[in-house]
């Protein structure tokens, strides 16, 4: 049976605002508001302890928050960014593109200490591998190769995503690069609540959905392989979607599975524990659809 609504009272539609002070690291979550039907046991509204900054878990088939810990709070995600950089070239690109590969995309992800799809300069690549390298090794130089041809230029291309950001009603969400690798001048942020929103719709796609729930994937010419960085790839329905860390957001995941007949989505940002993040996920998600419990 389906876990019902546990939430701090804020309506995901509203995409409203919440502030406060991050909550301690081992904080329960704010549990339902009057209303929930009453024959059903407390065992059954028991959120489980949560770890992060962050936690938020989404019912996105009904729109019902199922857990909220701080979803409201702007802070760093990391290369979460990268789900953004994806909808905008999926919006912009043809598939079948042709990317020239340049030592400047390379340099950039290797001078800011980025993760790397390890491209070569000089490789030209169609925009459906590219993605691949995006979002599977979260490679910030794909990133900036992707940012540099569809911006053009990665300034328009980061002003592409905040005004996609504006569109989508991301309000609490700010760009500053197409990775989300700290910069000198500022890191960009959002929320777990804004960063659910995007999963959501950037899901609806089904390149999207393909690409990120792909465990390994080796281009066409057998010149580059690349692993997911997901975990979660292995439980039951699961669908992707990104993980990202940085020494400012922590270590961050987006999680999405289709349980029941129903798309279950959940955002972790700011765990300390990088391997923790598989675990709560795992947990949130059994939860909600009464399994294992």
């Amino acid at each position: 049976m389906f876990a019902r609504k546990l939430s701090l009272g804020v309506s995901m539609a509203a995409f409203a605002l919440v502030t406060g002070v991050a909550s301690p690291v081992l904080a329960s979550p704010a549990l339902a508001a009057p209303g929930l039907a009453q024959h059903l046991s407390a065992h059954a509204y028991a959120a489980p302890h949560v770890h992060g900054r962050a936690v938020y878990l989404w019912d996105a088939t009904t729109g019902q928050d199922l857990l909220d810990k701080q979803a409201g709070e702007r802070m760093p995600v990391a290369s979460l960014t990268k789900m953004m950089t994806a909808y905008i070239v999926l919006r912009d690109a043809n598939l079948d593109d042709q990317v020239t590969i340049k030592r400047q995309d390379l340099e950039y992800a290797w001078d800011n200490d980025g993760s790397t799809a390890d491209l070569e300069a000089g490789d030209t690549l169609p925009v459906r591998e590219l993605l691949y390298a995006l979002l599977l090794p979260s490679g910030a130089d794909a990133a900036h190769a992707l940012a540099r041809v569809y911006g053009p230029g990665v300034p328009g291309f980061v002003d592409k995503m905040n005004a996609a950001a504006r569109e989508l009603g991301l309000n609490d969400t700010l760009y500053v690069n197409a990775d989300g690798l700290p910069t000198s001048h500022g890191d960009g942020y959002s929320t777990a609540r804004d960063q659910a929103r995007l999963a959501e719709i950037a899901l609806r796609n089904p390149v999207f959905k393909k690409v990120t729930s792909t465990s390994q994937h080796s281009t066409e010419d057998g010149r580059y392989d690349w692993y997911n960085t997901n975990h979660m790839l292995g439980l039951p329905g699961a669908i992707g979607v990104k993980t990202g860390s940085t020494n400012a957001a922590g270590f961050c995941l987006a999680f999405a599975a289709d349980r029941d007949g129903h798309r279950l989505i959940g955002i972790i940002l700011g765990e300390d524990v990088a391997s923790r993040r598989w675990d709560t996920a795992e947990t949130l998600l059994d939860w909600a659809t009464d399994s294992g419990r």
